[in-house]
C-alpha cells in the first residue's frame, strides 16, 4: 500500500501515478552539517513533459469528479499526513535545519490547512432570477497548475498551493527547491493511492527545471513563493502564454513599538517575530522602529532574551534557532555582517561569525539604531540580522515604514489600542497584525502589496485564483427564439 514507504531512502519523481527515477542527481545537505544526507532524481523536460501531457489527459475527468469527492481527497490527504507527522518532522528537521518546535509549526500546520481547505468550495452566484431572465456566475477550474515551493517552509507552503488546487479541480505538478526536496517526494509518494493518475506530481530538480515549468505551453497556471527578483523571472516567462500567476514574493515587513509598551512583556514577541525560522521567513520582521522614549529599554530586553535562545542543530532538543539553511543563503546574510562592520554600525548582541561551525550557523545579531539608508533597512537579509531603529513622530515613522518597495506584512505593538489601529490601518502592506505576529488561517487571505507579490493565497479569495469566471445567461422567454 502506499501509505507504507520509506522515509529514509528511495526518493523518487511522482510522474501519473508512479514512481520515477531520473539520470541526473541532485545532493541535499543538512544544513547543521554541511553534509550531504541523500540524492534525489533531477527531472528531464521529457519527464517534466510527459507529467504535464498525463495532468492534462487526467483534467477533464477530475473537473467532472463532484465537489464532495474532490473535498474528501484532501481531507484524506491531511489524515495521511497527520499518520505519518512524525516521520514528515523528522525529515524536515534535517533537510531545512528548523528545530523541533519549528517542524511541529509546520507540519501540523499543514494538516490542519487540509483539513480546512476541505470544507471550503465556491457556489454558483445568481446575480439575477427573475420571470424573463437568469444570470450566474461560476467557478471552473484552470487545468493544470505548477507549484514552485521554496525552502523556508517547503511542506506548509507547498499545502497553501496543492490544496486548492485540487479542490477546484485542477491537475497539480509540484517542484520542491532543490535546497529542501525531501519531504515534498515523499509527500507525492505518499498520497498517489488517494488520486486519479496524472492528477498530483511531484518533480524534483534545479532552477532549469523551473524555468522550464514556467514556459511550458502545457501549464495554466504557475504558483510561486520565493523572493522577488525571481518572482520577476517567472512572471515574464508566464507572459508567453498568458498563464494565470499567483506570486508571493519578499518583504521588509515593519514593526512599529509605541511608547506605552511593557518592554520586559513585549520583548518575546518582538524577538520571535523577528527571529522565527531563523529569520529565514518572507514575514519575518526586519525592521524595528521603536519610540524614543521607551527604546534603551526595549533594546535591552530584546538583547537579553535572545541571549537564553539557543542556535544549534534543530535535532537537539534545547535548540531554539537553527542554521541558514543553504550555502548561497549563508553568503547572503555575510554580506550584512561584513555590510555593518564596514559601515560602522553598532552591534548590540551578535555580529561574529563562527568560521568552524560545523554548519551554516549565524548568531543573533542585533544592530542598534542603523541609518535609515542602510542596506540592513533598505533590504531583505533573509537571516538573522536585525535592525532596531529610534522614532519620535507618527507621520514620519508611518511614512518610513512605507517606504519601500514591499508591502508583504506589518505589525504595530501598543497599549493604546486606538493609536495602534490608526497606525496600522497606514501601513501598505498585505498582512497587518496588531499586538500579535504571525497569525494565519485558511480563511484568511494572505498576499502582497507592491513588489511582495501579486493574487493572494488562503481562504475563498485564494480559492478563486485557481479559477477562471464563467458568467451564464438565460432569456426565460419562451418564443425568444
Amino acid at each position: 500500500m502506499t501509505s507504507q514507504i520509506d522515509f529514509t531512502t528511495d526518493y523518487v519523481l511522482t510522474i501519473n501515478g508512479t514512481s520515477a527515477d531520473a539520470a541526473a542527481r541532485v545532493d541535499v545537505f543538512n544544513p547543521a552539517t554541511r553534509k550531504v544526507v541523500a540524492q534525489v532524481p533531477a527531472a528531464s523536460r521529457e519527464q517534466l513533459d510527459h507529467a504535464v501531457a498525463t495532468a492534462r489527459e487526467a483534467f477533464p475527468g477530475w473537473a467532472a469528479t463532484p465537489l464532495d469527492k474532490r473535498q474528501a481527497v484532501v481531507r484524506a490527504i491531511g489524515e495521511r499526513l497527520e499518520a505519518h507527522a512524525e516521520e514528515f518532522m523528522s525529515l524536515l528537521i534535517t533537510e531545512q535545519g528548523k528545530p523541533r518546535a519549528g517542524a511541529e509549526w509546520e507540519i501540523g500546520g499543514s494538516v490542519a490547512w487540509l483539513k480546512a481547505m476541505a470544507e471550503q468550495s465556491l457556489p454558483e452566484e445568481v446575480i439575477e432570477d427573475g420571470p424573463q431572465r437568469r444570470v450566474v456566475t461560476r467557478y471552473t477550474p484552470l487545468g493544470v497548475v505548477g507549484a514552485i515551493t521554496p525552502w523556508n517552509f517547503p511542506v506548509l507552503l507547498a499545502i497553501w498551493k496543492i490544496a486548492p488546487a485540487l479542490l477546484s479541480g485542477n491537475c497539480i505538478i509540484v517542484k520542491p527547491s532543490p535546497f529542501t526536496p525531501l519531504c515534498t517526494l515523499k509527500l507525492g509518494e505518499l498520497v498517489q493511492d488517494l488520486l486519479p493518475p496524472g492528477v498530483f506530481s511531484v518533480v524534483s530538480g534545479d532552477d532549469d527545471l523551473g524555468r522550464s515549468m514556467t514556459a511550458h505551453e502545457g501549464i495554466d497556471k504557475i504558483a510561486f513563493t520565493g523572493n522577488t527578483e525571481t518572482g520577476k523571472h517567472v512572471m515574464r516567462s508566464a507572459a508567453g502564454t498568458l498563464k494565470r500567476v499567483t506570486l508571493e514574493l519578499g518583504g521588509n515587513d515593519p514593526a512599529i513599538v509605541l511608547p506605552d509598551v511593557d518592554p520586559e512583556k513585549v520583548a518575546p514577541q518582538l524577538f520571535w517575530a523577528a527571529f522565527q525560522n531563523n529569520a529565514q521567513f518572507c514575514n519575518a520582521a526586519k525592521r524595528l522602529y521603536v519610540h524614543e522614549d521607551v527604546y534603551d529599554e526595549v533594546l535591552a530586553a530584546l538583547v537579553a532574551y535572545a541571549r537564553t535562545i539557543k542556535v544549534g542543530d534543530g535535532a537537539e532538543p534545547d535548540t531554539g534557532l537553527g542554521p541558514i539553511q543553504n550555502e548561497p543563503q549563508y553568503q547572503k546574510v555575510r554580506e550584512y555582517f561584513e555590510d555593518c562592520r564596514d559601515n560602522g554600525h553598532r552591534f548590540a548582541l551578535g555580529g561574529e561569525l563562527d568560521e568552524d561551525a560545523p554548519g551554516w550557523f549565524v548568531p543573533v545579531t542585533i544592530v542598534d539604531n542603523p541609518p535609515e539608508d542602510s542596506r540592513l533597512v533598505r533590504e531583505e537579509p533573509f537571516g538573522p540580522i536585525l535592525p532596531v531603529v529610534k522614532w519620535r513622530d507618527e507621520d514620519d515613522v508611518v511614512a518610513r515604514a512605507n517606504d519601500t518597495i514591499w508591502g508583504l506584512g506589518a505589525t504595530v505593538w501598543g497599549k493604546d489600542l486606538e493609536a495602534v489601529e490608526r497606525i496600522g490601518r497606514q501601513i501598505d502592506a498585505g498582512t497587518v497584525w496588531l499586538n500579535e505576529v504571525h497569525q494565519y488561517s485558511p480563511f484568511q487571505a494572505f498576499g502582497g502589496h507592491k513588489q511582495s507579490g501579486i493574487g493572494c493565497e488562503n481562504s475563498v479569495h485564494g480559492l478563486i485564483e485557481y479559477t477562471n469566471w464563467q458568467t451564464i445567461t438565460l432569456n426565460k422567454v419562451a418564443d425568444a427564439v
